[in-house]
């Protein structure tokens, strides 16, 4: 290793870098030491955060950016240098119906908290006039039915979910263009300092929330865009997907400023434009929506069931449909394959423990019982779902054979 070179005025040299240390406070101090200076890389993402990063990634589809910003967010809270006094972050997501903005605030408290259903939720449209926002203060002492009103934003409903691990709170203004102006009012103030005073001139503390704001403006303007044939999509085509993205998101945004005051899009740290999911992540969205129905199989009549190529093929052309998105898939696999199969465990057609494969017919999907008699255990084992009790699953698991001796055999040669 070469040896630092220094020169007469304290300059040291190393590496063909001149550092001065004279000039610096630990120079004055008499405190620098003559080190090799390290590369360092602030993209780096921690342990903690890269775990959400994870967690979302697996249950959300197609919304890179937005995961991105929200673990961005998330890991300067947990190095602690995020600003005091305030919620945590602020996030106002913009995009068409059914591209997953609720989706992603369900899947960042299935992550941290262990429960979709672990979020603060506020439909805006319930406010629509500035008297209903007694429902979210509750009514000031004197008011008929003080006694009885309870505060929706209470510092109650904001802890309920926290846990000693994870001590915040995910707080969703779902629609929040529907709110009224005392609504937009009254995050101003939430926003800017994180403190909200109830109507009973109790304090609730915002500074450990992530507030949400979900909102379909804009949405018209971005799905012309990019349907094909019409607008910039049609003299872009796929060859420019980021300008493409980059005319979007200042339809989003434009599209908020012209809604919202100034001051209300200045206290928001982060807007995020979600864009229109491609058949690529309709794909993905229709797996993880057939592993979601066949746990809720698992939680009544546990059976397994196995589409065949040709089968998804047909749920997502069904399924497919710009204007609505993901939302328009989930009602195709609910009237496709959810239906059926519960008219036939109704019927008891379909009996605990029977293996069913789904094919594709002229009219919509088959039915057919390959094999049965299977133990909660195997279906488990072969839906690739852990066991209540049981070890972690092996991942190349799955059934191949037909007859229940081929399936208990290959349960055998698992490890206990």
């Amino acid at each position: 290793m070469k040896q630092p070179l220094i020169l007469a005025d304290n300059t040291t040299v190393l590496a063909g870098i001149s550092v001065q240390h004279e000039n610096t406070q630990l120079g004055r101090l008499g405190l620098a030491r003559d080190t090799t200076p390290v590369q360092l890389d602030p993209s780096r993402t921690g342990d903690d955060a890269s775990r959400l990063e994870d967690g979302l990634h697996r249950l959300v589809v197609g919304q890179d950016e937005s995961i991105r910003q929200i673990v961005s967010v998330y890991q300067t809270y947990l190095a602690g240098m995020n600003a005091p006094g305030r919620p945590i972050g602020s996030f106002l997501f913009l995009g068409p119906s059914g591209t997953g903005k609720t989706r992603v605030i369900e899947a960042m408290a299935e992550t941290l908290l262990h429960d979709s259903s672990a979020v603060v939720k506020i439909d805006c449209a319930e406010f629509q006039h500035s008297h209903e926002i007694a429902k979210l203060l509750g009514s000031p002492p004197g008011y008929l039915g003080h006694r009885e009103t309870h505060a929706a934003l209470s510092q109650e409903a904001l802890d309920e979910h926290q846990t000693e691990e994870t001590p915040i709170s995910l707080v969703l203004f779902d629609e929040i263009e529907k709110g009224s102006d005392a609504l937009w009012n009254l995050l101003l103030g939430i926003l800017d300092k994180g403190v909200l005073t109830l109507g009973d001139n109790r304090k609730v503390d915002f500074s450990q929330c992530l507030i949400f704001m979900t909102s379909n403006l804009g949405a018209a303007e971005m799905e012309a865009l990019t349907s094909p044939g019409v607008g910039f999509a049609a003299s872009a085509g796929s060859t420019d997907t980021k300008a493409l993205r980059e005319c979007i998101q200042r339809v989003g945004t434009q599209a908020a400023r012209k809604r919202f005051s100034p001051e209300f899009i200045n206290r928001i740290d982060r807007t995020v434009v979600f864009h229109t999911l491609g058949a690529p992540e309709l794909r993905r969205v229709l797996d993880l929506e057939l592993s979601r129905v066949q746990r809720l199989v698992l939680s009544g009549t546990p059976f397994l069931f196995e589409l065949t190529d040709a089968a998804r093929d047909l749920v997502l052309e069904k399924g497919t449909d710009q204007k609505y998105g993901a939302r328009h898939l989930k009602r195709s696999i609910d009237r496709l394959l959810v239906q059926p199969m519960a008219n036939l465990v109704a019927s008891r057609q379909i009996r605990s423990g029977d293996r069913i494969d789904v094919g594709r017919s002229d009219d919509g999907l088959k039915f057919q019982r390959i094999d049965e008699g299977l133990s909660p255990h195997q279906i488990h084992r072969a839906a690739g779902i852990l066991f209540p009790m049981d070890e972690p699953l092996l991942d190349d698991y799955r059934p191949s054979g037909s007859s229940l001796e081929k399936e208990q055999s290959a349960q055998e040669s698992l490890p206990r």
